[in-house]
């Protein structure tokens, strides 16, 4: 049976003794009623790893022994979905935990002109973040970005593989045929999709124009679609 894992987000350089988070310990001493002996896992989110045996257990301030540390160099290829907000925010959170589970490195919430509502709650999207990290053994954790205005993202410096998926007529191609990068960024559109004028000030910025298939998408539907064509190319 694997051990639980847990994330710290400040993790010591050097093994030794380390006290939990109150929400860790908690969780370790009153949900899981682990005890002295046993071992945990712990990541920082950025790479790192150790095995944790409890050397002292209490609800509050928890202490285990940081041993076994293990470092895990970022994944080679960086995936970014710059993503509309949607009207249900449950199904945002959906694509929060599967585009974190895939392995998406970045998400913008993303602002279009067709974008009805933005609420960015900031807490509980990385907190939903962080729990699929941790369900699907990961020590990287997505960063998710403040949210940004479609013309503010054209302008920030990229030097990735820049796509962009609508519903409009026009010249699109497969992601497939594209050669596969060490950086790669999609946007992806609200309910309404981009408006003609988005997608061609896209274009203008150097995104170039993909198809996610035959069928018209929910825009978290599409997202998901993007980061697994984008994670296995």
């Amino acid at each position: 049976m694997s051990v639980p894992f847990f994330y710290e987000h400040q993790l010591p350089e050097l093994p030794g003794p380390f006290t939990l988070s109150a929400e860790t310990s908690k969780h370790c001493v009153q949900v899981l009623r682990m005890a002295v002996g046993e071992t945990i896992a712990l990541t920082n989110g950025a790479g790192v790893q150790y095995e944790a045996p409890i050397i002292s257990a209490d609800k509050k301030q928890t202490v285990v022994s940081l041993i076994n540390k293990v470092v895990t160099p970022p994944a080679p290829t960086q995936t970014s979905i710059a993503i509309s907000f949607v009207k249900n925010a449950t199904r945002m959170e959906w694509f929060l935990e599967k585009a974190t589970e895939i392995g998406i490195t970045d998400i913008y919430p993303l602002i279009a002109e067709r974008t009805e509502r933005t609420n960015f709650k900031a807490e509980r999207w990385e907190n939903i973040i962080v729990s699929a990290m941790l369900q699907s053994k990961q020590v990287w954790k997505t960063q998710l970005h403040q949210p940004i205005e479609l013309n503010t993202l054209f302008n920030k410096p990229y030097g990735g593989l820049k796509l962009i998926a609508h519903c409009e007529e026009g010249e699109k191609v497969s992601i497939d045929s594209f050669t596969k990068s060490n950086e790669s960024m999609i946007l992806i559109g609200p309910e309404g999709d981009f408006t003609p004028a988005e997608i061609a000030n896209a274009i203008r910025f150097g995104f170039k124009p993909v198809s996610l298939g035959n069928t018209r998408l929910r825009t978290e539907t599409a997202g998901i679609v993007a980061a697994v064509l984008l994670q296995h190319k």
